[in-house]
């Protein structure tokens, strides 16, 4: 776990922790559910242990023998993380109600009456200038994060950039009128929406995700008897992990506006779901600003980003990690005067281990940015049965709803119980393989297209339009897509979720909305990627494209385990720098 903040503010007694018995049996919840071995037998492994090692007595540190005995459980979450989770279920209430329609605005024609369609662009240019707004809302996280980390702090950064993006909502909302559609404001009206929006998106992006963990003060592992006589460790990465899965769980409670928006598009128009994504994001803003006495708020660290660019210019010229340490020039016999000392050096070693973990990222994040594209214009190429191809999105946090509480609460306690590891990176290599099984379904899935009627590899031909004109796609019905989506859901469970914590819990204490950006950063390189592949987004070459997707998820992931499994048995170790 990271060192927390500097001076008092950071230690954290067992007084503020456990208070009474009672209390900290409903601080534990399911993590200190009793053993299923009688008390008789808990009561003999107790005394085998004490003979083995002289017991550390309760609020101490864990000794390594401590550690490899004794179960691991995490603690009661703080009501701020819960507000700070709904305000980010409303953002992504926003994000996803008014993104995931973006294929449709822009890839179909106006049609003067029902919301079928805005820009009529086509596939190409809509999955383009979709994949465009994903990298620039992925790439403005590194500007909220510095203001954050150096100038304004993460609460006030957020606010700042919740302004910017109601200006873009605003904008997004009045261009997709009819009446504005009708003079042709709608592209200009949706490309400045767009860099406005991302610009908000990635501001609030980088800070709210540290924000939330940061509301969790303990920053040490400690020793606790449990009134069943059980000695288990509290463990602060047990609760981050916990935090994280249901911020994550949140996020796709909000994405699940897209259960709305498309039917709202079809039957209203674009406009109205706009609309209600703006008073939903308004909602969250609202709760935001109401609940600032509830928040842990901590100060920005001045020029702690300028110092680490310092720093690594410093690694690169000396060859050396540790070249930056002042006790490092003073061998050499340098007298500069330092502006960090040598923790700092420290920390920042530890989060550039955290950025290096994150170099493959870029190619599960072109396989997860299927969802929200492609897949779209492939449930379009089959039969709806009365269901809008852009509803199909919504098995994706569907999946991770009922997933996550699972995971949470019976899949690792229950491995944490039997003393079975599941560290980070294993967890990361499994999304990934997992996001490969998504692109082979999904490849799956275009073949039966392409050999279905009434087009085949057409499959929006004039053969399969109905009396009104409009084209129906071929003879497969739109739900055999489900699984697709579902398996891109639990691996987001894996790589995803498992990226915010190891971003958290690795980063400086000083640093982590900028280590938070630049995890986000290697979602705007599977952007980046992603549109680089437009060209192959077309029928029928698209079928390669998930056959292509589905083989580099597997190999990033191999190769991800290969370069970093030897991080699993220093996990404590960085946790606790």
């Amino acid at each position: 776990m990271a060192t927390g903040d500097h001076g008092a503010a950071e230690a954290v007694t067992l007084e503020e922790s456990v208070v009474g018995e009672t209390k900290q049996e409903a601080h534990v919840a399911d993590d200190y559910s009793p053993p299923s071995h009688s008390m008789e037998r808990e009561k003999t492994n107790m005394e085998a242990d004490e003979k083995a090692s002289p017991m550390t007595p309760d609020g101490e540190e864990p000794t390594d023998e401590d550690k490899r005995h004794l179960r691991k459980v995490g603690e009661k979450l703080p009501v701020s993380a819960f507000l700070i989770a709904f305000v980010e279920l409303c953002e992504r209430f926003t994000y996803y109600g008014m993104g995931g329609l973006f294929q449709n605005y822009i890839q179909r024609p106006f049609d003067g009456s029902q919301g079928r369609g805005a820009l009529g662009m086509g596939h190409q240019s809509a999955t383009g200038l979709n994949l465009f707004f994903q990298l620039w809302a992925y790439v403005s996280p590194i500007i909220g994060a510095i203001i954050a980390d150096q100038y304004l702090g993460k609460y006030v950064t957020i606010l700042v950039f919740c302004v910017v993006y109601i200006v873009g909502l605003l904008i997004l909302l009045l261009t997709s009128l009819p009446v504005s559609l009708a003079h042709g404001a709608g592209l200009g009206g949706f490309i400045a929406a767009a860099i406005i929006i991302g610009l908000g998106t990635g501001g609030i992006k980088s800070n709210i995700a540290p924000l939330i963990a940061d509301q969790y003060k303990r920053r040490r592992m400690e020793v606790k008897t449990l009134p069943t006589g059980e000695r288990v460790i509290i463990d602060p990465g047990v609760t981050i992990q916990r935090i994280y899965m249901i911020f994550y769980l949140c996020i796709n409670c909000g994405s699940l506006s897209l259960l709305a928006t498309p039917y709202m598009e079809r039957d209203v128009g674009f406009w109205s779901a706009y609309l209600l994504c703006l008073l939903i994001f308004l909602c969250g803003l609202t709760v935001l600003l109401l609940g600032k006495k509830f928040y842990v708020v901590r100060p920005p660290e001045g020029s702690v980003i300028t110092n680490a660019f310092r720093a690594i210019w410093m690694m690169i010229r000396y060859r050396s990690l540790d070249a930056p340490k002042p006790s490092y020039q003073e061998r050499l016999g340098n007298a500069q005067v330092m502006k960090w000392d040598d923790h700092f050096v420290d920390e920042l070693k530890r989060a550039l281990i955290a950025c290096k973990v994150f170099c493959f990222y870029p190619v599960y994040w072109v396989v997860y940015g299927q969802f929200s594209n492609n897949f779209v214009s492939q449930a379009g190429d089959m039969r709806g049965h009365g269901i809008p191809n852009d509803l199909m999105q919504n098995w994706d946090p569907i999946a991770i709803i009922v997933f996550v509480p699972i995971m949470d609460r019976i899949l690792y306690p229950f491995l944490r119980k039997m003393k079975i590891r599941f560290p980070p990176i294993n967890r990361i290599t499994l999304g990934f393989w997992i996001g490969s099984l998504a692109m082979a379904y999904a490849a799956i899935v275009q073949h039966l297209i392409y050999s279905s009627g009434p087009c085949y590899k057409d499959p929006l031909c004039s053969a399969s339009e109905d009396s009104s004109g409009t084209a129906q796609g071929n003879n497969v019905h739109i739900a055999i897509q489900t699984p697709a989506y579902m398996l891109i859901g639990i691996s987001e469970i894996f790589a995803s979720v498992t990226g915010l914590e190891y971003a958290y819990t690795k980063a400086p204490p000083s640093m982590k909305s900028f280590v938070q950006s630049i995890y986000l950063l290697t979602t705007a390189c599977g952007s980046a990627i992603g549109m680089a592949l437009v060209s192959v987004s077309v029928d029928p070459k698209i079928i390669w494209m998930f056959v292509g997707l589905s083989c580099a998820s597997f190999v990033a992931g191999a190769l991800f385990w290969f370069c970093f499994h030897h991080l699993n048995d220093r996990e404590d170790e960085l946790n606790e720098l």
